[in-house]
């Protein structure tokens, strides 16, 4: 057993950065997992269920006052870990609800929805959590919590709330019964270009919301 690893194993279950380490661990090995598609009929729900949790981490960290790190500059925490597999198997998994329509910033005026891919946000998650556990398992926790708090405010905070709308749209039409017909034509890999792409996606968007409000009645 390494240093690092006794280093972590010695420390308080109840302290903030442990609890926020936990949860990070929790969703990485989770996601790694359901990528390797033993259980491909559970992949949505167990996303949905995974971002869920990691979210309030999420939560902890951005009401947590400011996180200083310790140095002025970012110790070389090395080589960032390959995500392309990962993408790939999300993806294939998540065929057809994988691309969907986001709004990049509710509170910008006239802000037109673009096209997004779950697979493409949680690895883009799991990159800056990854960046954050490796400076934790080298025993930097103050550097840990300050970039996974800093990350989650510029990144990976606004693209995995994406992601769970994404999947709690997906399980909410399968269970009230609501098909997404609409959407098996909105996909990035069939040579649609990104002007196309962007058009099409908001056309949907527009359709599921029902109007600029997003306000339809219950059916």
């Amino acid at each position: 057993m390494s240093d690092a690893t006794l280093h972590m194993t010695d420390r308080d279950p109840d302290d903030f950065s442990v609890q926020i380490a936990d949860q990070v661990e929790s969703f990485l090995v989770a996601v790694t997992e359901v990528a390797k598609g033993e259980e491909p009929d559970s992949v949505v729900p167990f996303l949905l269920l995974e971002v869920s949790q990691l979210l309030l981490a999420g939560g902890r960290l951005g009401a947590h006052e400011d996180i200083v790190p310790d140095e002025r500059y970012e110790p070389d925490p090395g080589p960032e870990a390959d995500v392309d597999q990962l993408r790939e198997n999300l993806a294939r998994l998540l065929e057809p609800v994988d691309v969907y329509s986001e709004v990049f910033d509710p509170y910008e005026p006239r802000t037109a929805p673009v096209p997004a891919r779950i697979s493409d946000d949680l690895t883009d998650v799991i990159s800056d959590l990854r960046h954050g556990m490796v400076h934790y398992r080298a025993g930097r926790t103050t550097e840990a919590l300050w970039w996974w708090q800093f990350s989650y405010f510029s990144n990976w905070g606004s693209t995995a709330s994406a992601a769970l709308r994404a999947l709690q749209s997906v399980v909410a039409h399968v269970r009230l019964n609501q098909p997404l017909a609409a959407l098996d034509g909105l996909d990035t890999d069939q040579g649609m270009g990104d002007d196309t792409l962007e058009i099409e996606a908001g056309r949907v968007m527009v359709e599921e919301i029902g109007g600029p409000l997003g306000m339809r009645p219950v059916v």
